[in-house]
C-alpha cells in the first residue's frame, strides 16, 4: 500500500491542482487550503484510524482521501467534494488501486462538506471528516488587515493550538483548542463552529466513539 501512498503525495499534477486551489481560493478571500492543510488532514486522519486500530490498508485508503478530500475546489468552492471526486477518480484507476479502496475514497471526498451533508458512509469517510474540521488555527487566515476579518476569519485567528487525540480504550475522539480571547471568546468559536463540531460527534459516532471539545481546558461539548 505504501505505492499507493507514495504515488499520491508525490505526484506533480495532484499538488500543482492542490497549489492552485490554494491561489483560487485565495481570490475569492477564504481560508487556507493549500498542500500544508492536505497534508494535516491525510495526517490526522491516519492518526484517528490507526489509534482505533483499523487494519493497514483501511488506514492508507484513510491518508490518501485525506490528501486529496480538497482538490475539487479547482472547480468550485461550492459542491467541491462531489466535484473532487469526479476529479480523481481516472487518476486512482491509473494507480491500479482496487475498486473496493477507489469507492471508498471517492465517498468520502464527497461527503466531507457541512454544506453538502456532511454524512459519513465508511469509517475512512467519518475520519477525514473529523481531521478536516479539526485543523482551525491562525495560518489559516489570510488577510492581512484585522479589520477585514469576516467572523470566520476572527475565530480563526484567535486559535493558537489545536491537538486531537484517540483513546481507544475509552472510544473517546477529543479536540482541545486554546484561544486567545482577547480576539474572540470561546461562545465566538462555537457559535461559527457549531455545525461543523456536531459533524464531528456523528462522525465519531459511526466510529462508534464520543467526541469531545475542550476549549482553554473547558468542555463545551
Amino acid at each position: 500500500m505504501m505505492n499507493f501512498q507514495t504515488a499520491v503525495c508525490n505526484d506533480s499534477s495532484i499538488n500543482t491542482y492542490l497549489k492552485n486551489c490554494h491561489e483560487f481560493l485565495g481570490e475569492m478571500g477564504a481560508l487556507e487550503h493549500s498542500q500544508r492543510h492536505a497534508e494535516i488532514v491525510s495526517q490526522r486522519t491516519i492518526e484517528i484510524l490507526r489509534g482505533l486500530e483499523f487494519d493497514e490498508y483501511t488506514c492508507c485508503l484513510g491518508q490518501i482521501a485525506g490528501y486529496l478530500h480538497d482538490i475539487g475546489n479547482i472547480v468550485n468552492r461550492y459542491e467541491h467534494g462531489r466535484a473532487g471526486s469526479f476529479l480523481v477518480l481516472p487518476f486512482l484507476k491509473k494507480i491500479n488501486l482496487d475498486e473496493v479502496g477507489i469507492s471508498v475514497i471517492l465517498g468520502a471526498i464527497g461527503n466531507h462538506e457541512e454544506n453538502s451533508g456532511g454524512f459519513s458512509v465508511n469509517s475512512v469517510s467519518a475520519a477525514v471528516l473529523i481531521a478536516d474540521k479539526s485543523d482551525v488555527n491562525r495560518e489559516r487566515v489570510r488577510k492581512a488587515d484585522i479589520s477585514t476579518f469576516k467572523p470566520r476569519d476572527r475565530v480563526n485567528y484567535a486559535v493558537e493550538q489545536t491537538q486531537l487525540t484517540v483513546d481507544k480504550s475509552k472510544r473517546l475522539i477529543t479536540l482541545s483548542i486554546l484561544i486567545d480571547q482577547e480576539i474572540s471568546s470561546v461562545m465566538g468559536y462555537f457559535e461559527i463552529f457549531i455545525t461543523k463540531m456536531v459533524l464531528c460527534r456523528r462522525a465519531a459516532d459511526y466510529l462508534k466513539c464520543s467526541f469531545e471539545l475542550i476549549i482553554n481546558d473547558t468542555k463545551v461539548l
